[in-house]
């Protein structure tokens, strides 16, 4: 499983520097605070944030704070309110193409189904030109949009592309003011209803464009508290590990497909089917030369490859490994609680 790929705004590259991390040490981390940003993805990890096995885990205290896309998460991590952050392939081969001092700690999901080009009135892809298509900017989805459009030989500059976050999506959709959206589940499975889709993010993948989701962190928050971001990916994990061991025990009926839907707005019913739209890696996978020890970096270069073609960056780096690192899920899976 090899990858070689979420979520305009301008990044806060300069921000300053956060506070003064206390010691990195089991005995003090119930005095230190962490505040991560997330975002309403419907994925295994919303079931330990919503039972408070993060807070747990770590023995710290956890602002949690919800995002609608990437790029305002790498700008909240830019200006230092944030310590750990989620975010998508595209963001984060942006934030490292721009040397943001962040590094990729775990991955959460690789993309299939779960992003999609829903449209309305359009039977084919030559029919995108002229029409109103809304996608977050500098997203995974926006990322697969322009790669669909390469595909499809289609000139993006023909296409009216709107940057709207996903709720800005559904109100638009539900008002008629766009033609199509590509964008991410609950929203996606929203608009489907009333929409038919053109491409999937599998598709996209054949052609070229993998993405995924990923956790992320202040390089200076994971220098102080190693402890803590290992624990952090080790909940992350065991999450994964026990939607992949028993993937039919998360019916619609479940406590956990119920925890899901609470803290990502997705109806209940429909949690089982929204999960089948990713591969969640395990921590031992993830750890493997396909991913974050070494196809994960590769994946970030041809992003940034690709977004640098399309002007939404200014420049590549030569080498994007200080951005990716197997290291924590390697010492996550040391860790037992």
């Amino acid at each position: 499983m090899t990858l070689f790929s979420r979520r305009a705004v301008t990044l806060l590259l300069s921000a300053a520097a956060l506070l003064a991390p206390l010691a990195a040490t089991p005995a003090w981390s119930a005095e230190t605070t962490i505040n991560i940003g997330y975002q309403p993805i419907v994925e295994p990890s919303r079931v330990p944030q919503a039972d408070g096995t993060y807070e747990k885990a770590t023995k710290a205290k956890i602002n949690w704070k919800k995002f609608d896309g990437g790029a305002d998460v790498i700008a909240a991590i830019a200006s230092g309110s944030l310590d750990i952050g989620y975010v998508g392939s595209s963001p984060l081969a942006a934030a490292a193409s721009r040397q943001l001092p962040i590094e990729t700690i775990a991955l959460v999901g690789l993309i299939s189904e779960a992003e999609a080009l829903a449209v309305r009135n359009i039977a084919k892809p030559e029919d995108l030109a002229g029409k109103k298509i809304a996608t977050p900017f500098v997203s995974t989805a926006h990322y697969s949009l322009l790669t669909a459009l390469k595909h499809w030989n289609i000139d993006p500059k023909s296409v009216e592309i709107l940057n709207l976050r996903p709720p800005e999506i559904a109100a638009a959709w539900s008002r008629g003011d766009i033609d199509g959206a590509y964008v991410w589940d609950p929203v996606l499975s929203q608009i489907k209803k009333t929409g038919t889709v053109l491409a999937t993010s599998a598709d996209v993948a054949n052609w070229g464009g993998p993405t995924f989701d990923a956790w992320i962190v202040s390089k200076s928050f994971a220098d102080a508290h190693p402890d803590l971001v290992a624990a952090f990916v080790k909940v992350t994990g065991d999450a994964t590990a026990a939607y992949r061991a028993h993937p039919d025990a998360w019916s619609a009926t479940s406590p956990e497909a119920e925890k899901i839907a609470r803290l990502t707005g997705a109806k209940q019913d429909e949690v089982p089917a929204l999960l089948k739209g990713y591969t969640f890696p395990t921590l031992q996978e993830q750890a493997g030369a396909d991913l974050l020890g070494g196809g994960t970096v590769k994946a970030v270069a041809a992003t940034s490859a690709f977004l640098k073609e399309q002007g939404k960056i200014p420049a590549t780096l030569d080498d994007y490994s200080a951005y990716v690192s197997p290291r924590w899920v390697q010492d996550a899976a040391k860790l037992s609680f």
